[in-house]
């Protein structure tokens, strides 16, 4: 058998690496390889559009095996279950609960939600408790009826209680009669997220965490201490941002609790990332590959070795869909993105998963919106069967060289920040968020100028959708128990979490709200592919103001477009050609069109060669692939009186 095979792949010659480029470049006809093929992405490296086996041969990935350091192949041998987790938000201030509200009754009903989706798929739940209910009497209240040994059990508090929370989560599960060593969970204590949020200083709650641990003893599958990177991800973050500043965040916390006496592998196995999931569907699926192994390697330097410390030096992830993507319009298509996200988290083997309901921009999620949440999970495990793979992606040339060249960028930005004084200085001196903001106001320039998309957004809007009264919700994460400092001025600056959709969105929902909704109407003229073409990008273009467009298939004179665009009550009109026939129709459209309506706002679409022609004949407006999209639907709704 195996001479046969040998003797069948003998009958075929492998192309050598340039008979691939030759080929590709032939393709081409003529394009340029480097720009058309080379993925140049935003962590700072290019991907080349092909690899050979040569190119991953040496790469420490391929020889690693699951479940064994560094990690890089997940934490399992023999599967890839995770937790399908949801969280309960009843009784926060996002909920409109009152300060006044019974929180035992709040309880009741947040327990009798867990109940409910319990019997629908989920085996994580995920609890906020109040600062000042962290009693056993309040957890038999939330957690009745709840087997704790079946499910993961997660909970968040003010940073302030947590130690109490502790203790009562130890006193009740003591109480209940449950196996402790069996029980999994975490506390979400975390007081860098805090100062990152909301620009307080609360870096003295660090050393609460040797407390925390030492409450938890009796909890061993229990973790508390948590970098909650998600954070930065929905604040804008590049991939390799959220990857080498998680790391260092992760450290300092490991650094602080083995300086106070705990030891390493305690700490270690006390640590839990929260990394949010972005849209760059491969580069995800390297990101949790590469952070496992980068973490395993900086447990070792504590642990001293890899087989002490082996287990320690497994990261646990939990790992949520980004909000920062999300959209109010055509909010269905949140769906596609968390589905997609969703999916590159399952390959990449990570603990648990959070899908965000596709309504979260603009309401508390429905009941609906929740069902698909934990049925987009439900369905890669029970109709895909993701859950049966280990390293599904592993061997993949193009995913394992991400996986490195994503490892060494986030490694770098670790060493950076190391080199500095560690995360906590970072975070005291603005950097963390300088670097942040500064690319969430980059990638915001990007949306506006298309030069990143948004689907149903600045790309592919949906022409005839209305707001239909939805409006974006303010982010809102303080539970009515924890405005403990709210009147306190800033130490230092915040993170900024503006969904990238925000300023497409407040520009259209300003449209809605205009005594009339503007009409643009193509005047399609001439060459029948570049008019269709060009009409088909300004009614895209157009659109994403809220703008009603109409496209047309042709008109034989300008003039006779000109008189259907008036007859149309067109607000703005667009010369839709080829870029050699705006010399002949630009102007006399232009002129047609001021004599018919002097107050219509007249474009080209496209930027042709006669375009200093035009401008002097007194066209100003030229819509293409190169001008800023936002700006340009901003100063025609000024020119609209919008």
């Amino acid at each position: 058998m195996a001479d046969s095979k040998e003797k069948l792949f003998a009958d075929f010659t492998a192309p050598t690496r340039q008979e691939w480029r030759d080929k590709i470049e032939v393709d081409l006809k003529g394009a340029d390889y480097e720009k058309k093929m080379v993925w140049r992405t935003n962590e700072g490296f290019s991907m080349q559009p092909f690899y050979r086996k040569e190119d991953v041969d040496q790469l420490a990935t391929v020889n690693a095996l699951p479940g064994e350091f560094p990690y890089v192949r997940g934490n399992k041998k023999d599967n890839n279950q995770w937790f399908v987790r949801q969280n309960i938000e009843l009784g926060s201030v996002a909920d409109g609960a009152s300060v006044d509200e019974d929180p035992i009754a709040l309880a009741k009903a947040a327990n009798a939600k867990a109940l409910d989706i319990l019997n629908k798929g989920v085996n994580s739940l995920g609890f906020r408790v109040p600062g000042n209910q962290c009693t056993k009497e309040y957890l038999a209240a939330l957690l009745d009826g709840i087997c704790a040994e079946s499910v993961e059990l997660n909970f968040r508090t003010c940073q302030r209680h947590c130690v109490e929370l502790a203790e009562a989560l130890v006193a009740y599960f003591t109480e209940k009669g449950y196996d402790l060593a069996k029980l999994e969970g975490s506390i979400n204590f975390d007081p860098i997220s805090k100062m990152l949020k909301k620009g307080k200083d609360t870096s003295a709650l660090c050393s609460v965490g040797r407390d925390i641990i030492a409450a938890l003893a009796p909890l061993p599958l229990f973790r508390c201490i948590n970098v909650n990177a998600d954070l930065l991800n929905n604040s804008g973050a590049y991939v390799y941002q959220e990857l080498g500043y998680a790391l260092s965040w992760g450290a300092e916390y490991l650094n602080e609790l083995v300086e106070a006496g705990v030891p390493a592998e305690e700490a270690a196995r006390r640590i839990k990332f929260n990394f949010g999931i972005s849209g760059v569907y491969f580069m995800e699926i390297a990101k949790f590959r590469a952070a496992r192994m980068l973490w395993a390697e900086i447990v070792k330097q504590y642990t001293g070795s890899v087989s002490g410390g082996a287990s320690a030096a497994m990261m646990r992830v939990n790992a949520t869909t980004s909000t920062y993507n999300l959209t109010l319009f055509d909010s269905y298509v949140n769906m596609l993105r968390t589905q997609t996200e969703t999916m590159s988290a399952a390959i990449a083997n990570v603990d648990s998963i959070v899908v965000t309901p596709f309504d979260v921009p603009y309401e508390q999620p429905t009941e609906f919106a929740e069902r698909i949440a934990r049925n987009q999970q439900l369905l890669l495990k029970e109709e895909c069967h993701f859950d049966k793979l280990v390293d599904v992606s592993g061997g993949s040339y193009f995913v394992e060289e991400l996986t490195v060249a994503i490892a060494k960028e986030g490694w770098k930005l670790f060493l950076a920040v190391e080199d500095e004084g560690g995360f906590l200085a970072a975070v005291k001196a603005g950097k963390i968020q300088e670097a942040i903001n500064s690319t969430d106001a980059a990638r915001h320039v990007n949306v506006g100028k298309r030069k990143e998309f948004l689907l149903g957004t600045n790309q592919f809007p949906n022409f005839t959708e209305k707001s239909e009264g939805k409006e974006p919700l303010a982010p809102s994460c303080c539970h009515v128990s924890c405005n403990t400092v709210a009147a306190e001025e800033p130490a230092f600056p915040a993170l900024k979490t503006s969904r990238l959709a925000s300023d497409f969105e407040t520009l259209r929902l300003t449209t809605e709200k205009a005594a009339k909704q503007p009409v643009a109407f193509m005047l399609t003229i001439g060459n029948l592919a570049m008019r269709q073409a060009r009409a088909q990008f300004s009614c895209n273009f157009l659109a994403a103001a809220g703008y009603k467009v109409i496209d047309n298939l042709g008109f034989p004179t300008v003039e006779e477009g000109v008189e259907a665009a008036v007859k149309a009550g067109a607000d703005i009109v667009v010369l839709c050609s080829s870029d050699d026939e705006y010399a002949e129709y630009g102007v006399p459209a232009f002129n047609a069109l001021k004599a018919a309506d002097p107050k219509a706002i007249f474009i080209i679409a496209g930027a042709p060669a006669c375009s200093e022609d035009l401008k002097a004949a007194g066209i100003e407006n030229f819509i293409h692939v190169r001008v800023d999209q936002l700006k340009t639907l901003k100063e025609l709704n000024t020119k609209l009186a919008i």
